[in-house]
């Protein structure tokens, strides 16, 4: 199908389709991993040609990012989203979130944050029910301004996420920089049914990084069996692709949205693999152990996994292990400093270890950032490495008020 654009008739084309509502907004659910709900949508432009056809955005969505009327495209299917919150789900219990793209032209565009608060609000639309999807081209293209226009979009109360991440442009240091809160995984890091081994161990990295910096994961573009339940076992949150759903318009998505009845939950431990489950048991131990520490003591390191709802948070949190201990008991009661400092010195673990220890405890007073001092148990449990002759320890450490 080819609309037969060009620079000189796009501006009319364009302007005349969106009055005659030949620009359609689309929407691919978005399902829950484990439990195959709808969870979410994203929403897709498409254009209705003369005849009644439906040309794809690789038609004309090129064109208008080259004539920079694309600005004008975002905003159009943000209106066309937010009527359709407003009159087709409005009040009810089975509307989700639905994400709408924005291109990197519109981080130039003076006061953004105030325009999208201003449509949104213009029809009573919760901002937690519209999220706004930048791609990683953006990232790479915009840098430092990119970080500002999340932060203006995050500070409106919008949900921001990455789109299309490992499609070649994307820098890790833009994604720990960026405060985004989803992460979308492009296509084209899903080859097959998942069976190359470098494929997964890249896509294993990546939801572990990004779950680690509490992204959402979103998986597009899957489209087998074999790949949801690979990404199952990742602990991918968020599927989106034609093993469930293709874009579909407005209609058939309220339909399917009001029609779908909610599955059986699968069993958790028989849909998720291991290396979810790990994630699943290490939440559980953050809960109790607000401080966790891994040393090598062998390379006298560390690096610190957890540090949330502890009574100090002056520790650094990477670094050598000997200065860590120093550093740790400048922060005990007076009469406790020698204890901490005996109790865990790195030769005597080591020559305890190697003696038959695997286990060494003690309990201390420690300043805590309020100035107040609160008994605090800390437990070493050694092992060493699998891959190395180094001996590691796991510290577990926890308040006992």
């Amino acid at each position: 199908m080819s609309l037969g654009l060009n620079k000189e008739n796009l501006g009319s084309r364009f302007v005349k389709a969106c009055e005659s509502g030949d620009i359609l907004v689309f929407f691919q659910p978005m399902y829950d991993a484990i439990s195959s709900k709808i969870a979410g949508a994203e929403a897709l432009a498409r254009w209705r040609c003369d005849n009644g056809e439906i040309a794809s955005p690789a038609e004309f969505v090129p064109l208008l990012e080259e004539t920079g009327l694309v600005t004008e495209l975002d905003w159009y299917v943000l209106n066309k989203v937010c009527e359709f919150l407003k009159t087709k789900l409005s009040g009810d219990a089975k509307h989700v979130p639905v994400s709408v793209n924005f291109s990197r032209l519109h981080t130039n565009e003076e006061g953004f944050a105030e325009k999208l608060c201003g449509v949104v609000d213009g029809y009573g639309i919760d901002h937690k029910m519209i999220e706004i999807e930048i791609t990683e081209s953006a990232l790479a293209a915009q840098g430092d301004k990119v970080i500002e226009f999340v932060k203006g979009i995050r500070g409106a109360g919008f949900r921001a996420s990455i789109d299309d991440f490992g499609s070649g442009l994307s820098s890790l240091n833009f994604v720990k920089d960026v405060p985004a809160s989803v992460l979308k995984i492009d296509k084209s890091l899903l080859s097959g049914n998942c069976e190359n081994e470098k494929e997964r161990i890249v896509l294993e990295s990546i939801f572990d990084f990004a779950h680690r910096l509490k992204l959402t994961t979103v998986a597009e573009g899957v489209e087998t069996k074999e790949q949801l339940g690979f990404l199952r076992t990742c602990g991918c949150e968020l599927i989106q692709g034609f093993l469930f759903a293709k874009p579909m318009s407005a209609e058939s998505f309220m339909s399917l949205l009001y029609t779908c009845h909610e599955t059986q939950s699968e069993d958790i431990l028989v849909t998720q693999a291991p290396a979810s489950a790990t994630q699943l048991l290490l939440d559980v131990v953050f809960r109790r152990y607000p401080l966790i520490i891994m040393s090598n003591l062998s390379r006298n390191s560390f690096y610190m996994m957890a540090y949330e709802h502890f009574s100090t948070q002056s520790c650094p949190s990477t670094g050598v292990y000997s200065e860590l201990i120093e550093h740790g008991s400048m922060t005990m009661h007076p009469d406790d400093k020698e204890l901490f400092k005996k109790t865990f010195d790195l030769a005597d673990q080591v020559k305890a270890y190697n003696e038959g220890q695997r286990v060494r405890s003690v309990v201390t007073r420690q300043l805590g950032d309020d100035g107040v001092y609160r008994p605090v148990e800390t437990t070493n449990y050694y092992v060493k490495n699998p891959s190395a002759d180094d001996i590691l320890a796991i510290t577990l450490s926890r308040p006992l008020e």
